[in-house]
């Protein structure tokens, strides 16, 4: 047997009565906040619907990967009387399996799921694995995608994706219109080859000569693949140490705070869905510039709410930072628009619709 890395989020606290009748039901993702890992969207929501009264179990908060798959199937096998229904993350490369595992042990236990697309790499993951992905995908009583990006890419292995957003706490995000930026940058992702933290540093230095009080901070956790390391060196190299503050991983209930010591956000991936990061940035007001990649101008409109740029190309990212630093009304424009964007994805919008769903499915 293997030792359990499940928790049970027992019903507590405040929260509104919910509009459907709570079911028991099993979150089956990585729930790593509470080992220092970062929490994910997952975690949000295992904690939103406890907050309703829905009985809830998540698997699982091992850190060792074999270890953490091993917990994921044996809690949908062995404890099929402590749920109802399942709700199953899945993700591309290795963790695709832990998906088809879970969902296999969940089958097993004759328990009803609902499946959740994450990641950018999915669509590519799938074009290569076709018959994997339409099997796992046919298997569940529904799948929703965060991003209008996911539903469509993902379409030809189901047709009926449904789309739920990925969802934040808009109160715990203070917003102050940016009518007169300055050059204070931020940064917020994890140190990974795949958000391409190195660009950030390229785009510092190539406005420093042109704004010599210009401030970059990074914000997020290192990975462990050498970008940390390559992104000091950069930095180093490149003449901007004195520019550049690492702050490391944070608690989730102070990035606001962190993304308001700034006026303008960098989103530098190579890969990417629909990032949280960029959409609290947006509802704390900064203005957005990223990279056009994946998912994300399905989330945001150019020069409407975000400035685009192409992938690998600090150049461009340099002059959109600089339209917003010099180009009158524009700065004003993308923070303002950004926040309204944000408001239809508080999770006071996008719970009931979660609830709705887990209750339809619990009710057969």
């Amino acid at each position: 047997m293997v030792a359990s890395e499940t928790s049970w989020l027992v019903a507590a606290g405040s929260g509104a009565p919910p509009a459907v009748e709570p079911a028991s039901v099993l979150l089956i993702g990585a729930f790593l906040s509470c080992r220092g890992g970062v929490r994910a969207v997952g975690e949000e929501l295992a904690e939103r619907l406890r907050l309703r009264g829905w009985p809830v179990l998540t698997a699982s908060s091992a850190t060792n990967r074999f270890r953490r798959l091993m917990d994921m199937t044996w809690t949908a096998w062995r404890r099929p009387d402590s749920y109802k229904i399942a709700h199953v993350e899945v993700f591309s490369g290795r963790a695709f399996l832990w998906a088809e595992a879970a969902c296999w042990a969940l089958r097993r236990a004759d328990r009803r799921y609902v499946l959740t697309l994450r990641g950018g790499n999915l669509p590519g993951f799938a074009r290569k694995w076709p018959g994997r992905v339409r099997r796992l995908l046919a298997s569940a009583v529904a799948v929703t995608a965060p991003s209008r990006y996911l539903a469509e890419q993902m379409s030809p292995y189901r047709a009926d994706i449904l789309l739920l957003p990925n969802a934040l706490e808009l109160n715990a995000c203070p917003f102050t219109a940016r009518t007169s930026p300055s050059p204070r940058l931020v940064w917020l992702r994890a140190f990974h080859e795949i958000y391409n933290p190195g660009m950030a540093i390229r785009v510092l230095a190539l406005l420093q000569p042109e704004f010599r009080e210009i401030r970059l901070t990074m914000i997020g956790p290192d990975k462990g693949d050498g970008s940390f390391e390559r992104t000091r060196r950069l930095a180093k190299r490149l003449g901007v140490s004195n520019n550049v503050s690492f702050v490391g991983g944070v608690p989730k209930k102070e990035v606001p705070r962190w993304l308001n010591q700034g006026d303008i956000f960098l989103n530098t991936t190579n890969v990417d869905n629909t990032p949280v990061s960029v959409l609290e940035a947006m509802a704390c007001g900064l203005c957005v510039v990223s990279t056009d990649v994946g998912g994300v101008p399905y989330l945001v409109g150019q020069g409407q709410d975000a400035l685009l740029v192409g992938r690998e190309d600090p150049e461009a990212m340099a002059c959109a930072v600089r339209r917003i630093l010099q180009e009158p009304g524009l700065a004003q424009r993308l923070s303002e628009n950004g926040r309204v964007k944000v408001e239809q994805l508080d999770w006071s919008v996008v719970l009931p619709q979660w609830e709705s769903l887990l209750s339809s499915v619990a009710q057969g």
